[in-house]
C-alpha cells in the first residue's frame, strides 16, 4: 500500500523527535507533538519528521487503553494534530480503535491530512511486553512517498523479524523509518544496532531509527535513536537519556538512497548507562507524580551512598532530604561517612536516634518475649523504627520515600518487610550488589562523593554486634553469578554446578529466591536495567510446590 505523492528530489531531511512523553497525558503529549513539528519544520527545515511509538498515549499504556475517555481523547487529538500542523509530514505513533480491535498504529500525516496508517505486524509478548493483551496486528506494509523518496514505516518490533522490512521493499520502499517504544536494559543498544544491522543488509535499504527517551514505573527508555547506511554503518546518534530532535539528510547516490554523515553519540560504558537509566527513572518518577523531592535513610553503607547520589544527580540537592539513624550497634565510622556524604552532595541532612523507640518497643513485647532467645526479630524490629521515622518525615512533607535495597538482597530475602523494604520507589532494586561498588567507583569518577572506605569495608546491615553480611550470605562475588544465572538465565541446578559452584551453595541460594517471592511482591517499584528484573517480566508463584531437585 503506497500512499501521497510529492515532487521528486534529490534530498530528504529527517527529523527524529526524541521525547520524554507521559503515559495517559493525551493533551500534553499532543501539545508536545504539535510544538516539536513546528520546530522541525521551521527551524530545522525537516521534511519529514518522526515521532516514537505511540506517542500520543505514551508507552505502554497498558489497561488505560480499554477506557473508553482514553479511546475519545486519542481520537480528538489525532484530528488536532491535523488541523495544527497543516505542512510538512509527520509519522505519529497512536493506538488505532475499530470497532472492536486496537492496533498500536502510525499515522501518516501530510500537509495537515490523515493518508495513511501503519499497523504494527510483530507484537511482542515476552519479557516487560504483553502487546497481544492489547493489539491486534497488522497484515500489510505501508509505503509513503516524501519529496519523491518512497518510505517504508515500521514499528519497534517488527524489524526484530525479517518479514515487515522485506514486505515494505517489496512494495517499492527505498528507505526504512521505525518508530519506537525500546526500553532500556543493560547492552540493549549493542543488540538494537545489531538488529537493524540485519535488517538493512538483508534488505538492501537504510534505515532512521527513533526510540523515545523517559522514565515510565520500572522501566526506562534510553533514546540512542540513529540513522544507518544500508551496509549497516551508523552514520547518525542521538545522545541516550535526553530529549531532542535530531536530523538526518538522505540524498540519492548513484540511484541509491544513502543517509548523510551526521553527529555520532559515542557509546557508554555499562556502568554509565546503567547509571544514566537510575538517574533518569528516579527523575521521572518523582516528577511525574508531582513529589516535592525524596527523602531517604543513608546508613553509611555502600547502597544508601549509591542511591543518594543518583537522587541528587536526578533532582538535585535542594531536592533530597537524607536521615542517618542509628542505633547502639551503629558504627562511629557509618555516623561519619553518612554525615559526609550528605555534606559532600549538599543535601539536608538530620540524625534522628532509634534507640529510644526500640528499647520502648522491645519493653512492651518484653512479656511476648520472655523466654524466647533473641534473634532476627529484634533486628527486624530496628528497622521498622526507621522506616516509622521516615514514612513520618514523607507524610509531613510530602516528599517521596526511596528505599536503598539492591537485587542481591531482594533475590535472597535479605531485607525486612515494613522495614528497610517500604517506601514508594527503590532506585537500585534491580542492581547487584556487584554492579552496586562498579556504579559507585563510577560516580566516584565523576567527582568523589562516596567515602573510599565505604567502598572497601565488608558490607554489614549493623543490627547487631560486629555483623557482616557473610554472616548470612555467600560471598557476593559468589551470590551474584549464581543469582544471576537462575534469574537471568533460567538455568537449572546442574548446569550452574557445572560453571563450579558447589551444589549446596547452589541449593541454598535458589531455595531462599524461591522462599522470599511473598516479599518481592510487596517491595516498591524500581528502575529495570537487567535483562531480568524482578517485577513486570519476573511472575513467580508465591504458592508452589516446585522442588529444585526437579530442575
Amino acid at each position: 500500500m503506497t500512499h501521497g505523492e510529492d515532487l521528486a528530489s534529490e534530498s530528504l531531511r529527517i527529523a527524529l523527535a526524541q521525547l520524554d512523553l507521559l503515559v495517559g497525558d493525551v493533551q500534553g503529549n499532543l501539545t508536545r507533538i504539535v510544538q516539536i513539528a513546528h520546530t522541525a519544520r521551521d527551524e530545522h527545515r525537516a521534511d519529514l519528521t518522526l515521532f516514537p511509538e505511540l506517542a500520543l498515549s505514551g508507552y505502554p499504556p497498558e489497561d488505560l487503553l480499554f477506557h473508553r475517555g482514553l479511546r475519545v481523547q486519542l481520537e480528538r487529538a489525532l484530528q488536532q494534530v491535523c488541523r495544527e500542523v497543516p505542512t510538512g509530514h509527520l509519522v505519529v505513533g497512536f493506538p488505532e480503535y475499530t470497532d472492536h480491535t486496537i492496533a498500536n498504529a502510525a499515522a501518516l500525516v501530510s500537509a495537515g491530512r490523515l493518508v495513511g496508517v501503519h499497523r504494527k505486524a510483530e507484537l511482542p509478548n515476552y519479557k516487560v511486553f504483553d502487546e497481544k493483551r492489547y493489539f491486534h496486528p497488522g497484515t500489510r506494509p505501508t509505503v509513503v512517498t516524501v519529496k519523491g523518496f518512497r518510505v517504508g514505516v515500521l514499528i519497534c518490533e517488527d524489524i526484530w523479524v525479517p518479514e515487515p522490512a522485506r514486505w515494505a521493499r517489496a512494495a517499492g520502499a527505498e528507505l526504512l523509518v521505525v518508530i519506537n517504544a525500546s526500553p532500556y536494559e543493560c547492552g540493549k543498544q549493542r543488540e538494537r544496532e545489531a538488529i537493524a544491522r540485519a535488517r538493512v543488509t538483508d534488505v538492501g535499504l537504510p534505515m532512521a531509527y527513533v526510540n523515545t527517551v523517559s522514565g515510565q514505573d520500572e522501566l526506562v527508555f534510553d533514546g540512542n535513536s540513529f540513522a544507518m547506511d544500508a551496509a549497516g554503518e551508523i552514520r547518525m546518534r542521538a545522545p541516550p537519556f535526553v530529549e531532542g530532535l535530531y536530523c538526518v539528510d538522505f540524498v540519492r547516490e548513484q540511484g541509491r538512497v544513502v543517509p548523510r554523515p551526521g553527529p555520532v553519540a559515542s557509546e557508554l560504558s555499562d556502568e554509565a548507562s546503567v547509571y544514566g537509566a537510575l538517574v533518569l527513572g528516579v527523575r521521572d518518577y518523582v516528577t511525574k507524580h508531582g513529589f516535592p523531592g525524596v527523602v531517604m535513610g543513608l546508613s553509611g553503607g555502600i547502597d544508601s551512598a549509591l542511591t543518594l547520589a543518583i537522587a541528587v544527580d536526578a533532582l538535585g540537592p535542594e531536592r533530597v532530604h537524607a536521615v542517618m539513624m542509628p542505633s547502639c550497634y551503629t558504627s562511629r565510622m557509618s555516623l561519619d561517612d553518612a554525615a559526609q556524604e550528605a555534606c559532600q552532595l549538599g543535601v539536608k541532612y538530620t540524625v534522628l536516634s532509634i534507640e529510644a523507640m526500640f528499647k520502648a518497643t522491645l519493653a512492651t513485647l518484653a512479656g511476648e518475649f520472655a523466654g524466647l532467645p533473641a534473634d532476627t526479630s529484634e533486628e527486624n524490629i530496628q528497622s521498622r523504627c526507621r522506616m516509622l521515622l521516615l514514612m513520618g518525615l514523607s507524610n509531613k512533607t510530602g516528599r517521596m520515600l526511596l528505599t536503598t535495597g539492591n537485587k542481591s538482597e531482594m533475590a535472597v530475602g535479605y531485607a525486612t518487610l515494613y522495614g528497610d523494604m517500604a517506601g514508594g520507589f527503590a532506585p537500585i532494586k534491580d542492581c547487584s550488589k556487584l554492579l552496586v561498588y562498579r556504579l559507585a567507583a563510577y560516580r566516584n569518577g565523576l567527582g568523589a562523593v562516596i567515602p573510599q572506605r565505604v567502598i572497601e569495608r565488608p558490607p554489614s546491615a549493623e543490627l547487631r554486634a560486629d555483623q557482616k553480611d557473610s554472616d548470612a550470605l555467600p560471598p557476593y562475588e559468589v551470590l551474584d553469578p549464581i543469582l544471576a544465572a537462575f534469574i537471568e538465565e533460567d538455568l537449572s541446578v546442574e548446569e550452574i554446578v557445572a560453571r563450579g559452584f558447589d551444589r549446596a551453595t547452589v541449593g541454598r541460594v535458589l531455595d531462599l529466591v524461591q522462599r522470599n517471592e511473598y516479599k518481592r511482591r510487596q517491595a516498591p517499584p524500581g528502575v529495570r536495567v537487567s535483562r531480568r528484573a524482578f517485577g513486570r517480566d519476573w511472575r513467580y508463584p508465591i504458592t508452589n510446590g516446585y522442588r529444585r531437585e526437579l530442575r
